[in-house]
């Protein structure tokens, strides 16, 4: 199966999620009405792009996600994934689909774990936006952590998978597959700690919050010395990831929306979060017994990281934790003061909404743990 979407570029109140169940964004439905397009003239167009390709086609939709809208398109011999920009006026930059095909397609070619793209339109008179088209990966994707359907014997190869898949990404040399200018290298932290600084500032609708007060100040006099510079996912968590029917190996990475040049610490920081993270926010071990669950420790997991990628440790490790919950925050916030303003498009806004004074209070707490040091 393929996950759920929901992600455009930047980060939208889509791609946050407040105690889902996997039922509630797997498997596929018909064609929504707001979404639906020519299908007879999509399968034209795969009939002349597509190696293979051999009718009849019919489409159904993903459940999960609104962003980028995600199709399975099925024929007797096998089944693929369409995604597409949404209809109608969008902002500059957003739903970036032909990004996304181009990263999948210089993953893929150096082994990297993601589907295959089979093609990419830019002609926006066959099915009404611009679209590519993947393979369909079969697999499991976990929507809990803590791997509840994994035997405790069996858990930590799951994350140990997660880990090294990571850490595989950030060995990549990103300019020696084209994708040196798919981002800007260097002082990352700077300029997205300005830009959610920003964004938290101007939406006076959803207030101001002490702990995000104090962060403003505390963050950008508190970036670790040095830089580094990879492909960074953004959003690499276990629900995006498709592991293989029966073994801890993953299959494919999901949802490269946010995907750019970062720093590598940003991004396995934001993995590593779950392990800070209350489940009724977005999935999280906090709170679970992870000794008796047989899942590795915080440390344990920082120190594999370390191995597979050629560091001694990780210095600063509370304010790359600070960090990633100060942006999380400020995204909540953001959606607060839609909710506020009525013009929240999720049903799920209000309760994430209310989540944003816990993320700030622990974000704050993390940067106290590094001041203490």
């Amino acid at each position: 199966m393929v996950a759920r979407q929901g992600h455009q570029a930047g980060i939208s109140e889509s791609a946050w999620r407040v105690s889902v169940t996997q039922d509630d964004n797997a498997g596929t439905t018909p064609v929504r009405a707001a979404h639906r397009f020519d299908e007879a003239r999509l399968a034209e167009w795969m009939a002349e792009n597509i190696r293979d390709y051999a009718g009849p086609l019919s489409v159904e939709q993903f459940k999960g996600g609104q962003s980028n809208p995600t199709y399975k398109l099925i024929t007797p011999s096998r089944c693929y994934v369409l995604r597409r920009k949404p209809p109608g006026e969008l902002l500059k930059g957003a739903h970036a689909v032909e990004r996304e095909a181009r990263i999948l397609t210089a993953l893929g070619g150096v082994g990297f774990p993601v589907a295959a793209v089979h093609g990419l339109c830019t002609d926006e008179t066959v099915i009404g936006t611009w679209f590519f088209i993947m393979d369909m990966v079969e697999g499991r994707i976990f929507w809990d952590c803590t791997f509840p359907n994994v035997s405790s014997a069996e858990r930590p190869a799951y994350f140990g998978a997660m880990n090294e898949t990571l850490a595989q990404l950030h060995r990549i040399d990103y300019a020696a597959i084209g994708l040196q200018d798919y981002g800007r290298p260097g002082n990352y932290f700077g300029r997205q700690i300005e830009r959610w600084s920003r964004q938290y500032l101007d939406d006076a609708d959803a207030g101001r919050d002490a702990n995000m007060d104090r962060l403003l100040e505390w963050l950008p006099a508190h970036i670790p010395p040095g830089d580094e510079t990879s492909i960074v996912h953004g959003d690499f968590r276990c629900d995006n990831l498709i592991f293989h029917p029966t073994e801890p190996r993953i299959l494919a990475v999901l949802d490269w929306e946010l995907s750019t040049l970062g720093h590598p610490l940003a991004d396995f920081s934001y993995n590593a979060m779950m392990y800070h993270m209350p489940p009724r926010i977005v999935a999280g071990l906090a709170g679970a017994d992870i000794a008796a669950l047989n899942i590795p420790s915080e440390a344990d997991y920082i120190d594999a990281y370390c191995r597979r990628t050629g560091r001694q440790n990780i210095p600063g490790y509370d304010f790359y934790l600070a960090f990633n919950l100060f942006r999380l925050a400020s995204i909540f916030h953001g959606i607060k003061g839609r909710v506020l303003r009525g013009t929240a498009a999720s049903s799920q806004a209000a309760e994430r909404a209310k989540a944003f004074p816990e993320l700030s209070a622990l974000a704050w707490q993390r940067a106290q743990c590094l001041t203490r040091i």
